[in-house]
């Protein structure tokens, strides 16, 4: 369909339809966890992109956050300030570059992270209850897909 058969619907127009549901679903989920833990949506990306990470075997530089977030950098500064003052993530000198530092979740940071991704997990299954497996997998390969095109079209 193009703008003319649309007549410039904003409801039809898939960007800000992606955003509408990213935000609706952000909320739903900071709202189960918000009150319990005190972490609000840019805080928990950046714990969720951690505790992946600590799954992993290691920290990130806050550079990394921002891309795997894909989150402002002013928002992910903000996000991992917060976290340090509550002693949810801690920094340790990078070795690859010294000019730069690791972060990653401390204990505390960790404990909440395993209590939180539980609750996400099931606002997922909520989320997806109605949809059948198959599709469910082209869901997740549209939006992969989606994805990684507005990413390669972002850098040029």
């Amino acid at each position: 369909m193009n703008d003319d058969e649309r007549g410039g619907d904003l409801a039809g127009f898939l960007p800000y339809q992606l955003s509408v549901t990213s935000n609706a679903v952000s909320s739903l989920i900071a709202e189960r966890y918000r009150k319990r833990f005190g972490l609000k949506i840019p805080e928990w990306r950046v714990m969720a992109v951690l505790g992946d990470a600590d799954a992993h075997g290691g920290g990130l530089t806050q550079r990394d956050l921002t891309e795997a977030t894909v989150m402002d950098k002013v928002a992910v500064n903000r996000a991992v300030r917060v976290l340090e003052d509550r002693g949810l993530i801690g920094r340790v000198p990078n070795p690859g570059d010294g000019r730069s530092h690791l972060l990653a979740l401390t204990a505390e940071g960790r404990a909440i992270h395993a209590e939180v991704m539980p609750l996400a997990r099931a606002t997922e299954a909520d989320l997806i209850e109605g949809l059948g497996a198959q599709e469910e997998a082209l869901l997740r390969r549209l939006l992969a897909s989606l994805r990684e095109r507005a990413m390669r079209l972002a850098q040029g």
